[in-house]
């Protein structure tokens, strides 16, 4: 009978070393998991904090805000004998300051853009990805600063409000 009860023993401590290894493995990899989860969210909530702050001083609060401009009239590069584009459009800015800056400097913004679309070719422009792309390209040069290192502007879009090519 002595040798049942060694026998049942022997099994016991040896399954009790599997289970207590397996339970350390497992808790050291749950604390290593909850760690590096914690480092992740700890890293992550301090990099976009201020971006968040960033984010909300520049989003707009209430309705978006827009300066229509006046419609250009110009000459295209000729393909098929003289061509003109005639176009209106409203840019959408990122606050009233920017309305009043683009505003205080219209005749800058006018000479850029009729120059870029006094460049362009019928062709180029009268397809819905040609349009897509002159509102890219009018993006650019309204978001381009009025100084030598200045700012650039808050345009966030261009948005067509007439577009004839005769």
């Amino acid at each position: 009978m002595k040798a049942e009860p060694k026998a049942d023993v022997a099994p016991a401590a040896g399954g009790s070393k599997k289970k207590l290894l397996i339970i350390i493995i497992a808790a050291v990899v749950v604390l290593g998991g909850a760690g590096a989860g914690a480092f992740f969210f700890m890293h992550g909530k301090a990099d976009a904090a201020p971006d968040a702050k960033h984010k909300k001083a520049a989003a707009p609060v209430g309705p978006p805000v827009f300066v229509p401009i006046e419609a250009f009239t110009v000459n295209l590069q000729p393909e098929n004998g003289e061509q003109y584009l005639q176009t209106a459009f409203t840019l959408q800015v990122a606050s009233l300051e920017q309305v009043e800056l683009i505003k205080d400097n219209m005749p800058k913004v006018r000479s850029r853009l009729l120059l870029l679309l006094s460049s362009k070719k019928a062709s180029e422009i009268s397809t819905p990805e040609g349009k897509k792309q002159l509102a890219d390209d009018i993006l650019a040069q309204v978001k381009a600063p009025f100084e030598d290192k200045g700012e650039p502007q808050e345009v966030t879009d261009v948005l067509f409000t007439s577009f004839i090519i005769q």
